[in-house]
């Protein structure tokens, strides 16, 4: 209902709509990088929603529309930035009166424009558009009830929605403007369970960059609500985890969160350049046991990470990181390769036009290999299965890392036995992925629920992997 009033045309420029001349706009940008390595003109107009069911009722609704630009001047390794939320001819060059400063008689060489593309992941899906207002609330209100009627130990549901159509132009020194589309959708549902005076939650999502009609259909959010409530009821049974040092075996798909976390930031140039990551200058190195090979790729249509071109104009695509257990490669933006001396990979991702873009991760995975599931558990006389995890903390320094485990078991002579609660994984990503000894048949990505946060600006991406075993991980846990 609401969400129709400023919906996006994906045909129509911003800057015209907005009553700038492209043309003024380049020369603008134009003079401003006269002698620059580099910089752009980015130009961005977004339109979100949320919905959030709690406790039986509609707790919040909200609608946002957003526009504003950034303009940026790179001289050497030092960037000039200013943008505004007024789209203005006025607001364009004042901007670029401040961001040219960067230079302060600085005379570089401009770097070569990135190549164009004439792929378009996204067109017309809006997430706003469909289903309207009253059909999303009476989506939520469908599944709080039949996840109440599922089971009687249900005592709280909490279901959200959340969409998002993001169009942004990319005006480059050369004149050329790059123009992407940008849907995003979310459905995310969280139950606790009660029994004997004794509660636990569970939760699941899914999204993607398309409408919602990929993930509200009955089958699809029935998924989402029989795993939440399966989690939550295996939590309920769940006994304190024993600490020490075990071989683990970890599940597919979300659990690449510690492949992204450990590993894959540590992988990103901005790290390597400055010398701060523990995978820097260790480029043709083995850091990872044979068999192993991690890649990063935003070209993956419809993937939560995934954008027909970065935030600075570069095309995305498939970047191996590591081959086969050796170092191969960085993820960078146009900065980072510059100074390194590389080509960019399509990694210049920012927050949105108040942000400089900078090395990020887009859909980060490591390949699958030919080991089953239950082939790893068989060879475990003693471990943990983890099969989801939560939160963790990462030091990008040394790449030490602590991970809860959200849903986890005990091995015990080659079988899956007791669930457990209060694990938490603990070692560092370049040791960690010495120690992998088999690797799973059953590659899978995450749901498409990931944000990823660096340097104070969030961004949604993807995750992926096969089942792992990782051997002498140490397990911290709350038994006594």
């Amino acid at each position: 209902m609401f969400a129709a009033m400023n919906a996006i045309s994906p045909a129509s420029s911003i800057l015209e709509s907005a009553g700038v001349d492209p043309k003024r706009a380049e020369a603008i940008l134009g003079d401003a990088l006269q002698g620059a390595d580099d910089g752009e003109l980015f130009v961005e107009r977004s339109e979100s929603e949320s919905f959030l069911f709690d406790d039986g009722r509609l707790k919040s609704a909200a609608y946002d529309s957003t526009e504003g630009f950034g303009l940026r001047v790179v001289a050497g390794e030092t960037a000039g930035y200013a943008h505004a939320s007024e789209i203005s001819e006025a607001a364009i060059a004042r901007a670029a009166d401040s961001a040219r400063l960067a230079k302060r008689g600085y005379s570089g060489v401009a770097a070569e424009a990135p190549r164009a593309t004439n792929a378009k992941f996204y067109g017309d899906e809006n997430p706003l558009a469909s289903p309207d207002f009253s059909d999303k609330v009476g989506l939520l209100q469908e599944i709080d009830a039949w996840c109440r009627a599922r089971d009687p130990r249900v005592v709280q549901v909490m279901a959200s929605l959340a969409g998002e159509r993001r169009a942004v132009e990319i005006l480059r020194a050369d004149g050329r403007l790059i123009r992407d589309v940008r849907p995003l959708a979310r459905i995310n549902i969280q139950l606790t369970v009660e029994k004997d005076g004794k509660r636990e939650s569970g939760y699941s999502g899914a999204g993607g960059r398309a409408g919602f009609e990929a993930w509200i259909t009955p089958d699809r959010w029935q998924e989402q609500a029989e795993e939440a409530l399966r989690q939550a009821l295996v939590n309920l049974d769940a006994i304190p985890c024993p600490a020490g040092e075990m071989d683990v075996v970890l599940g597919p798909g979300w659990n690449g969160v510690l492949l992204h976390e450990a590993v894959g930031h540590g992988l990103e140039g901005d790290f390597n350049r400055k010398g701060t990551s523990a995978f820097s200058g260790r480029i043709g190195e083995r850091v990872a046991a044979p068999g192993v090979t991690v890649f990063d790729d935003g070209a993956i249509q419809g993937r939560r990470g995934s954008l027909t071109v970065d935030d600075e104009g570069t095309p995305t695509g498939r970047t191996v990181l590591i081959e086969d257990g050796i170092l191969v490669g960085y993820m960078h933006d146009r900065m980072s390769a510059r100074l390194m001396g590389l080509a960019a990979t399509g990694n210049g991702r920012r927050q949105s036009y108040a942000h400089m873009p900078m090395p990020r991760m887009t859909n980060t995975g490591m390949l699958g290999g030919d080991t089953p599931r239950e082939e790893m558990i068989a060879s475990t006389k003693r471990g943990l299965y983890c099969a989801n995890f939560g939160g963790g903390q990462v030091d990008i320094t040394n790449g030490k890392f602590v991970f809860q485990c959200t849903e986890a078991y005990l091995i015990e002579d080659g079988k899956v036995t007791t669930p457990v609660k209060g694990a938490t994984l603990i070692g560092d990503g370049p040791s960690a992925l010495t120690r992998v000894t088999m690797i799973g048949d059953d590659f899978c990505f995450d749901n498409g629920v990931g944000v990823c946060g660096k340097g104070g600006q969030s961004v949604p991406v993807g995750v992926g992997q096969p089942s792992l075993k990782i051997t002498g991980l140490t397990v911290g846990g709350t038994s006594v």
